[in-house]
């Protein structure tokens, strides 16, 4: 979609067209359910939390300056909905991740399903801010500007982040840079 049919659906959505707004969720929903499944390690939470976040943005859309990509404003939301729910969220967690990992490993070849599971247990155990910026930099290839502004942080804090948060990852799972 681009910028200007997008700045008509939120005029639209803004004097309360459902179906504007419905074209948007649609345009924006793969990325913010991607990056909230990164995030999160969970696919039935993260869509939950998607969905609140949609929500949330519909009805604060009219918040919405244009100053950042809609996507970035949504993701912004979604973020913030997980912080909030993080620790409410504990106990669900272990009981859907437990099926989660049966899912997985069910279709996977034994190798790749345990290095997927090394990589989610890694990425959990990265503190929350730093397991944002990776999902969102590395995970959705958002640049680190777009990162700062989802997450509230400086630009510095983020890069700080993505490189710290590859480290730990890399040393988790031992893998090694290779020399260039």
């Amino acid at each position: 979609m681009d910028a200007g049919e997008e700045a008509r659906l939120i005029g639209l959505a803004r004097n309360g067209d459902m179906r504007a707004f419905g074209h948007l969720v649609d345009a924006h929903q793969p990325a913010v359910r991607a990056f909230l499944r990164r995030l999160v390690g969970n696919y039935a939470d993260a869509d939950d939390l998607a969905q609140d976040a949609f929500a949330r943005t519909w009805e604060v859309l009219e918040r919405y300056d244009g100053s950042s990509s809609l996507r970035t404003f949504i993701c912004g939301v979604a973020f913030q909905y997980w912080r909030r729910a993080r620790r409410s969220q504990s106990r669900r967690q272990a009981r859907e991740d437990a099926y989660a990992e049966l899912a997985d490993t069910e279709s996977e070849p034994p190798a790749r399903a345990a290095a997927r599971l090394a990589l989610r247990k890694a990425m959990d155990d990265l503190p929350g801010d730093q397991r944002a910026a990776l999902a969102l930099c590395l995970g959705q290839d958002f640049t680190h500007a777009e990162a700062a502004e989802v997450l509230k942080l400086p630009l510095g804090t983020v890069k700080s982040h993505v490189t710290r948060g590859r480290a730990r990852l890399q040393a988790a799972l031992g893998v090694t840079e290779k020399a260039s």
